[in-house]
């Protein structure tokens, strides 16, 4: 059950704890004390209690994912799901939806300004003016944050806080790239990377909360945790090639291949063996970024694209209206995410877990 807490005003302390990326560059984190702002025009100051980890902070802190415009600045507060209580109005935000007391959610898209042709259609997860959580601007690895009264993300009251954390990436990221498929209730998706972070909320997500037939493919060590969250069949990807593999998602769905494919990992590779896992007008889904210089995605032969009429999309994390839709599915049951509570001291220690390959599910930071 989620704590509900009905006070209306809070001390806050004149510093407070936050995880820092000291080395940007390397895997390094380090706990420092830090002075807590004043929210400004507009602003909320929320008192963070829960932030998932996420793969894009291990990236942003590495600076690994080489299409990023600036590298990581030392000192920068990673951390980009974030739940918490709003203990501060700036000025101009006491009329709006926001109260003191309420708990709210920072997602990795921290601002979002509204008035940019994709915030005027709806697709605020693409702001031309957006502050990313986590890069150059603070993220949620520390216990205060300020935040935009007008872009948190209400938190439902049946959702507790380490529940609803990995909801604000993961699940609005999966959520809205198994919308953009295209995939209609019965027919087959894959989910690659499906016993990861987003791989394992995607697999629920479509099993049951969009009536999809879904294909894991993950490392065999995950194949409890993908069957679990619903998936119908289960390919580990240490036993087969590039061929052998397609073969088993065309033998898994009658010798037709999958409607979509939504690639979780970060992985050149599964991007090059996705496109031979469709069917004719499936959809290719592109959300996990892998690091290092850019590749193009092998295979997307433009004959084969024309003959099968293959699409490929790009996926964002979400927008505000899906983030909300998302967290009512957590609320109500449909997604549970496997997670583990971590201390913020063992940040660097998850990150190396992660670097690894080992991660299973996701990892929640308790602040408190």
């Amino acid at each position: 059950m989620a704590i509900v807490e009905t006070q209306k005003s809070f001390d806050i302390p004149k510093k407070y704890k936050a995880v820092i990326y000291d080395k940007p560059g390397t895997l390094s984190t380090k706990v420092e004390e830090l002075d807590t702002p004043e929210p400004g025009a507009g602003d909320v100051l929320v008192r963070i209690t829960h932030s998932g980890v996420c793969h894009s902070d291990l990236g942003v802190m590495e600076n690994t994912w080489r299409g990023l415009p600036y590298p990581t600045q030392p000192g920068q507060v990673g951390g980009h799901e974030g739940v918490g209580i709003v203990h501060k109005l700036g000025p101009g935000a006491e009329n709006g939806r926001v109260k003191v007391g309420d708990r709210v959610g920072i997602k990795w898209v921290a601002y979002a300004c509204g008035a940019c042709p994709p915030c005027m259609e709806g697709k605020d997860g693409v702001c031309f003016n957006q502050k990313i959580s986590g890069y150059y601007y603070p993220g949620t690895f520390q216990q205060y944050a300020l935040a935009p009264a007008n872009y948190v993300t209400p938190i439902p009251d049946a959702l507790s806080s380490e529940d609803a954390a990995p909801m604000l990436c993961a699940g609005v990221t999966t959520y809205s790239a198994l919308r953009k498929s295209d995939a209609k209730s019965g027919q087959w998706v894959v989910i690659v990377g499906a016993g990861g972070g987003l791989g394992h909320l995607a697999t629920q997500i479509g099993a049951r909360g969009m009536a999809l037939r879904i294909i894991g493919i993950d490392h065999g060590s995950k194949e409890d945790l993908v069957k679990s969250c619903g998936a119908e069949v289960f390919l580990d990807i240490t036993k087969y090639d590039d061929k052998t593999i397609a073969e088993e998602v065309k033998k898994a769905t009658g010798g037709l291949g999958s409607s979509a494919v939504i690639v979780c990992t970060a992985s050149n590779k599964a991007y090059g063996q996705a496109l031979d896992f469709l069917r004719f007008g499936g959809t290719l889904v592109c959300v996990g970024m892998p690091e290092g210089d850019s590749q193009p995605i092998a295979k997307a032969y433009p004959a084969a694209m024309v003959a099968m009429e293959h699409n490929i999309k790009g996926s964002a994390v979400g927008n505000q209206r899906e983030a909300m839709e998302v967290l009512d599915m957590a609320a109500r049951g449909i997604v549970k995410t496997h997670l583990r509570i971590e201390k913020m001291d063992n940040l660097t220690e998850v990150f190396q877990q992660m670097s690894e390959g080992k991660m299973r599910g996701r990892v929640v930071l308790d602040l408190q």
